[in-house]
C-alpha cells in the first residue's frame, strides 16, 4: 500500500554549512527545503517474522537505511533501502532484521547509529524509570550483541530522585561531523531541571551530551529549551518533547520537536523542525540542576525551520504522525541532497497511527 502526494514548493532560508554523515555535502550558505513525497508502510507488514512498527530514529550508510523498534520485548534493528525515482519513493525494500540480544537490559530503543567500517551499531535506550531500570547507550556488533556501554553522568541514573522522567530520556542520537563522537539528547527536562512544556511559556531545558566514541565517556553538554505547546488538548494529556536530532555542522543541529495534544485522535500531533546553534552555549555537563543555575546558563539558540502543519493537506491521511527519525539520504537526480524522516506508529496501541516515511529535498541557493 503506497500513498504519494506532491506539494507546492515550501522555502525556508537557512544560514549555515550543512554536512552529512556520509559523503554528501551542501556547500553554499543558504538553502531551501521542499516537501517531495510520502510513503506508508502497512501497519500489518511483517519481515522475517517481525511486525514492522514502533520505528525510532534513522541512520544511512550510503546504501542502506537502519531503524530500530522501541519494543522492549522484541528489540529489532531493520536494514532497508529506499529506491527513489522522479523525486518519489518507489518502495521500501527490507533487507535484514537483526535481533538485539540481551537478557538483562531493557531496550526501549529510541536512537540508532551505524558505522559501516567497523560494522558496529550504537543504540540508546530510555530504560524504564518507573521500574528502576536505568537508561543507557551501548554499542552492538552487526549481529546485535552488546559490546560496550557508554559512561553516563550520575544524574542520568534512576537513583536520582529528582532526575529522569519515565519514557522521556535519550530520544535523540546523532553522529558528530567527524564521526569520532556522538550526541545524545533527552526528550523532556529532568525533574530538577525544569517543567514539562505547557500552553504558556515554561523553563523546559533538555540536555544534549557529547560522548567520545573511543573512550565511551561524556565530554561536554549544552541545554536546549523546548517550545511551548501549540494545540489546546481536549482531554487531560499533552506533551511537547524532543524526538530526534541530526548534527549538520560543527555547532548546529536540526531538532525534531514532537507535540501531542489528546482528544484529536490521530491528528493530535504537531511536528516542527528547528535549527539549533550551540556555538555560544554554556557547558552544563557538571551541573546537576539547571533550574537553579538558569541565570548563569546560555542555552543553544534556535529558530523554526519547518512546521508540518503547512503540508498536512498533501499527506495521504491528512496528518503528520509521530516523527522520531531524521537523516540525510542520497543525492536526488538533480544533485540536491535528500532528507528522510520516519514515524513511530506505537504499534497502534493508542490510536490509528501509521508508519510514515517522508522525503524532502534540500535546495542550495
Amino acid at each position: 500500500m503506497k500513498y504519494i502526494r506532491f506539494s507546492k514548493l515550501l522555502f525556508f532560508p537557512l544560514i549555515f554549512l550543512l554536512i552529512s554523515c556520509g559523503s554528501a555535502r551542501i556547500t553554499k550558505n543558504s538553502i531551501k527545503i521542499k516537501f517531495l513525497d510520502e510513503y506508508i508502510i502497512p501497519a500489518d507488514y511483517e519481515f522475517e517474522g517481525h511486525l514492522v512498527g514502533g520505528l525510532s530514529d534513522l541512520d544511512y550508510d550510503g546504501t542502506y537505511f537502519y531503524t530500530v523498534t522501541d519494543n522492549p520485548r522484541n528489540p529489532v534493528i531493520f536494514k532497508f533501502s529506499i529506491p527513489i525515482e522522479n523525486y518519489k519513493i518507489q518502495d521500501i525494500v527490507f533487507d535484514e532484521a537483526i535481533k538485539i540480544h540481551s537478557d538483562t537490559l531493557v531496550f526501549d530503543s529510541e536512537g540508532i547509529l551505524y558505522h559501516p567500517d567497523s560494522n558496529v551499531f550504537i543504540v540508546s535506550s530510555e530504560g524504564s524509570i518507573n521500574n528502576n531500570k536505568n537508561p543507557f547507550i551501548t554499542s552492538l556488533t552487526g549481529e546485535g550483541t552488546v559490546i560496550h556501554h557508554f559512561e553516563l553522568p550520575e544524574y542520568f541514573s534512576v537513583s536520582n530522585e529528582k532526575g529522569l522522567r519515565h519514557n522521556a530520556v535519550f530520544e535523540g542520537l546523532s553522529w558528530n561531523i567527524d564521526k569520532e563522537g556522538i550526541w545524545a539528547a533527552t526528550e523532556l527536562p529532568m525533574i530538577s531541571d525544569g517543567a514539562k512544556p505547557k500552553l504558556y511559556k515554561t523553563y523546559s531545558p533538555v540536555r544534549f551530551t557529547y560522548f567520545d566514541t573511543a573512550g565511551k565517556k561524556p565530554i561536554k553538554q549544552f541545554a536546549y529549551k523546548l517550545d511551548r505547546l501549540r494545540k489546546v488538548p481536549l482531554l487531560p494529556f499533552s506533551i511537547n518533547g524532543l524526538s530526534g536530532i541530526l548534527k549538520i555542522a560543527p555547532h548546529q543541529f536540526i531538532v525534531i520537536e514532537r507535540a501531542f495534544s489528546a482528544g484529536y485522535g490521530s491528528k493530535g500531533n504537531r511536528i516542527r523542525l528547528y535549527l539549533s546553534d550551540a556555538r555560544e552555549a554554556t557547558n552544563t555537563l557538571y551541573m546537576k540542576n539547571l533550574r537553579s543555575n538558569k541565570k548563569a546558563i546560555i542555552p543553544a539558540k534556535k529558530q523554526l525551520l519547518f512546521d508540518f502543519k503547512s503540508v498536512k493537506k498533501h499527506l495521504s491521511h491528512g496528518f503528520i504522525d509521530n516523527i522520531e527519525g531524521i537523516v540525510l539520504g542520497p543525492r536526488l537526480p538533480n544533485g540536491n541532497q535528500s532528507l528522510i524522516l520516519i514515524s513511530d506508529n506505537n504499534f497502534n496501541s493508542f490510536s490509528n497511527q501509521i508508519n510514515q516515511v517522508i522525503l524532502m529535498e534540500i535546495i542550495e541557493n
